[in-house]
């Protein structure tokens, strides 16, 4: 099997160091996945997220003139669609009409409590 640009392949951790993991592919050939390219949040110790012997699907990345190839992990899962992640949050998601709901709703609150707030200042105890 040949080792392709943009190809996702199946492959099996063989080493970690501090800056990524070794993975063995098909035709007996080794690539690394760099620490950057293992998960789309902050790794900070590749242990905490892979183990010797692990069953990885990892995108080929790159193929240097020496034979080294680069690979990604976190490239093989659909991105986030979270407020976090890529893509468009909920609060993006929300119409003019109901943003502008929201906003009615919580202004008259905020006018609620400033009214309570200063009769209480004033000792105001007559009704309304």
């Amino acid at each position: 099997m040949t080792i392709a640009l943009g190809k996702v392949v199946e492959g099996v951790v063989t080493g970690i160091t501090s800056f990524g993991a070794f993975v063995q592919l098909p035709g007996n050939k080794t690539g690394l996945v760099h620490i950057s390219e293992i998960a789309d949040e902050y790794v900070r110790d590749v242990n905490d997220f892979l183990k010797v012997n692990d069953r990885v699907s990892v995108k080929v990345l790159s193929v240097d003139d020496k034979g080294k190839i680069g690979l990604s992990i976190k490239r093989t899962k659909p991105k986030p669609t979270s407020a976090g992640g890529y893509g468009r949050s909920k609060k993006q998601e929300m119409s003019f009409e109901d943003k502008m709901t929201k906003f009615l709703k919580e202004s008259e609150e905020r006018q609620q409590q400033l009214r309570r707030s200063t009769e209480n200042k004033r000792g105001f105890r007559g009704s309304r």
